[in-house]
């Protein structure tokens, strides 16, 4: 009986420890959706500075926000410091948040990750950008993060139409988008 209460107290220590390593692989864990690729080559140069959100899918760190940006600089050696704003409607205030983002693999390759919280990292990957760095097009870990990103409040009709269709590609619901309002100056 003693044998049987100390198994089943190993067992439960096991089952508790392996799920304890699963939500803990899976905080720490960066990735990419299945079938997008990171720009290769990628000039970091060109992407630092100002963008405006154009389009995002919905999360909790920026529901209910408009006027949203993000501003990159080189961080010292290799990091790079993200800063975000946007202003919520019903509270009538700027949010801002910043982080830092470091490459996954060489900085030709526009696989980041990204934190805003300590040790917790998420992907960062800029699958499609013009040439001139002007617009762009970025997913996160999985099919749930998304932004279409610009140098200006708005974006030609071709190139979000580009962006759309490489988006619902790899499986976003674009239908599920929403478009950033940019109707006040910070």
């Amino acid at each position: 009986m003693k044998k049987d209460k100390k198994l089943l107290a190993i067992a439960a220590t096991a089952g508790v420890s392996a799920a304890a390593a699963i939500l803990l692989y899976n905080a720490f864990k960066v990735s990419i959706p299945k079938g997008a690729q990171p720009i290769y080559p990628f000039d970091v140069r060109k992407y630092l500075g100002t963008w405006y959100e154009i389009a995002r899918l919905d999360y909790k760190f920026e529901r209910h926000l408009t006027n949203v940006t993000a501003t990159y600089a080189m961080n010292g050696g290799s990091d790079i410091k993200v800063s975000n704003k946007g202003f919520n409607p019903g509270k009538q205030a700027w949010k801002e948040s910043t982080g830092k983002a470091k490459f996954i693999g060489p900085p030709e390759l526009a696989r980041l990750k990204v934190s805003f919280f300590g040790p917790f990292y998420a992907g960062y990957n800029v699958i499609d950008v013009d040439e001139h760095y002007k617009h762009a097009l970025v997913v996160g870990n999985n099919l749930h993060h998304i932004w279409i990103l610009s140098r200006h409040t708005s974006i030609p009709a071709n190139i979000k139409q580009r962006f759309l269709e490489k988006a619902a590609s790899l499986g976003y619901d674009t239908k599920a988008f929403i478009w950033t309002k940019h109707d006040l100056n910070a």
